[in-house]
Parts: structure tokens; C-alpha cells; sequence
């Protein structure tokens, strides 16, 4: 499937048509907008699947608290909306294929992060929630399988507002899944979708981003955070400029004593591409001139402070850590 058009046919449109009928976006509009989604996904594609299918979270202890990775589902995406169009496809399809990836159709995993230290349950991110497209939407479930109470999150840090990321901020009542905690997120994240002249500056393919996002803003202000890149977030969490893939985007480095692990959010989202290439243009990000430089940059870094991963969009559970190999870079699954 390589066809923009035909991805109406993978998302369920009508759950996210009704959710954006008090938007003052035409109804035309916003199906076009159905036609853009986001991006991405060390092992071979069908290893992938499978386990993605029997693993809905994953644990391990990290320092004095506890990393969770619960499973959001998966995106399935058509390769055209998010490889680059100025590689030639041969040599796309050469490093995909060693991967078990095609250019034709990806389905990258969706990876939720939950950090526990103490009293203090972080939540990075919290998923499409059930009006993205079917394959999506899973955290809740696999939270509840997990004995994970959505109550007990005191925080929720979001590395920026695209739909996979933020529109479960809601259940299917509209209520906030995780109604006592407080929201944070980029500054520049926060104001540049919440702007008025955003809706007309965004292409048609992706102006359901900017309502879905619009939406959603009204019920976490009262619990808002803003944040800048750099600061600290909560006790123990660095905020990581990492924009280019939209444009407030951070990355979060946890500190629990002298270890440290990353949560990447969308910043490197394909264990080939973001790895083997990460100075080819992605179709998924928003400023790809800026996003290259953001990949090289954090690249670097996570080599040189040997820092441990998670990626949201990297093969379940996204765990692992950066090597250096052949002049590049590669995912070390963990």
C-alpha cells in the first residue's frame, strides 16, 4: 500500500470525525487530514509482531525505582507517509530489508513509559487512545493487566502533541484517564498548537493533529505544566531538546543515582533509518533539516554517556542502548 489516500481505510474515521465536530474545521478538512500519521518503527518485522502481541508491559528495576514499558498497540502506517522521498528506493529498501521492514507498509510498536520512584509515578506520554485507528489505543488495557491504576499517576510528561502521543489523554466519557495528576509539557510544544493561526499554517494532511490536539488542551490546563528544554521536570528528570520532529519536541533523561535512561519519544523512531541513516530526511517530521541535526546531536550524546534507552516507537519494549558501528550508529536491543 503505497497510495496516501488509502489510509482512510486503516483508521477508524468516524470515532475521530464526531470527537472534532465542535471545531470551527471543515468536515472535509478534517477527513483529508486522516491521511497523515506519524512514524515509524533491531529485529527482524514478523519477531516483532509477535512479540508485540504477547507482551503487553514490560519491568525491570532501574536504580532506587521501576521502569514499566506498557504497549499502546502498534501504527500501521503506508511507507509513503513517512520514508523519504528524496532516497532512491532501491537503497531505502537495501537497509530496511535487513530489518524485515518494506517500504510499502510499517508497523511500528507504540511504547508508554512509566517511571516509579517512591511516591512519584511518572507517566511519559499516554498514547492514541480508541479514536486513533484500531491497531492503537491499548494502554489502558494493558495497565489494567498490568495491576497498573491510572489514579495512582502523579505525573504525566508529554514529548510533544501528536495524536499517538496525547488524544489518550481522554477515556471514550471524555474524562482524563489519570484525573490527579499534573500535566507537563514543552512550553514551545504547548503554545505553538495552541495557537490560533496554527490550523491554517498546517497543510490539509495534517490539520486533524492540530484539532485533535485542541480538543484535548481544555481538560489538562488546569493540571498544566509548561516547562523548557533543559529544566528539570519533576525530581530526577531532565527535559532534553529534541524538536525538529515537532516543534517543542523533548526527550527525557531519567537520573536514578549515577545511571541514566532516555526516553526518547519520537526523536529516533526506526531501528533502521534513525540508526543506520539518521542523516536522511524523515516524511513524519515537521522540520526534517532541523530533526537531522536533533538525531546526530542525541546520538552522540547517548553513545558518549553510554546512557540506556527506551524508544516509543522502537521494537517492544524499546529498551536497549547506542553503539557506535561502521562510522554510524546502531540499536542494541537490551
Amino acid at each position: 500500500m503505497t497510495d496516501k489516500t488509502e489510509l482512510s481505510d486503516w483508521i477508524k474515521a468516524e470515532p475521530v470525525r464526531s470527537r472534532l465536530t465542535d471545531f470551527p474545521v471543515q468536515r472535509r478538512l478534517v477527513l483529508k487530514s486522516l491521511a497523515a500519521v506519524l512514524a515509524s518503527g533491531a529485529v527482524p518485522a514478523l519477531t516483532i509482531r509477535a512479540y508485540a502481541q504477547q507482551a503487553g508491559s514490560h519491568q525491570q528495576v532501574f536504580g532506587d525505582g521501576t521502569l514499566t514499558v506498557v504497549s499502546d498497540g502498534q501504527l500501521v502506517l503506508p511507507g509513503s507517509m513517512v520514508l523519504p522521498e528524496s532516497i532512491d528506493r532501491s537503497e531505502l529498501s537495501a537497509v530496511l530489508d535487513e530489518f524485515g521492514m518494506s517500504i510499502d507498509e510499517l508497523r511500528p510498536d507504540c511504547n508508554i513509559t512509566l517511571w516509579r520512584q517512591g511516591d512519584r509515578h511518572v507517566l511519559f506520554d499516554v498514547g492514541a487512545g480508541s479514536h486513533f485507528m484500531p491497531s492503537a489505543g491499548k494502554l489502558l488495557e494493558n495497565m489494567e493487566a498490568a495491576g497498573i491504576d491510572p489514579y495512582d499517576i502523579t505525573d504525566v510528561v508529554f514529548t510533544h502533541a501528536h495524536p499517538d502521543h496525547l488524544w489518550g489523554v481522554l477515556d471514550d466519557f471524555d474524562e482524563l484517564i489519570c484525573p490527579d495528576a499534573t500535566y507537563h509539557m514543552p512550553e514551545q510544544e504547548w503554545d505553538y498548537w495552541s495557537a490560533g493561526d496554527t490550523l491554517s499554517k498546517t497543510p490539509e494532511n495534517r490539520q486533524a493533529f492540530v484539532a485533535g490536539a485542541q480538543n484535548r488542551f481544555p481538560a489538562i490546563e488546569p493540571q498544566l505544566n509548561l516547562f523548557r528544554a533543559g529544566q528539570e521536570v519533576v525530581p530526577g528528570i531532565e527535559a532534553i531538546d529534541t524538536s525538529g520532529h515537532t516543534p517543542g519536541h523533548c526527550s527525557f533523561a531519567v537520573h536514578a543515582g549515577s545511571e541514566a535512561i532516555v526516553v526518547l519519544g519520537d526523536a529516533l523512531t526506526n531501528v533502521a533509518l534513525s540508526f543506520l541513516k539518521p542523516d536522511w530526511p524523515s516524511g513524519s517530521d515537521q522540520d526534517p533539516h532541523k530533526a537531522v541535526k536533533t538525531r546526530l546531536r542525541l546520538l552522540d550524546r547517548l553513545v558518549a554517556e553510554q546512557s540506556r534507552i527506551v524508544g516509543f516507537h522502537l521494537p517492544h519494549p524499546g529498551l536497549g542502548h547506542v553503539s557506535k558501528h561502521d562510522g554510524g550508529w546502531r540499536f542494541v536491543p537490551a
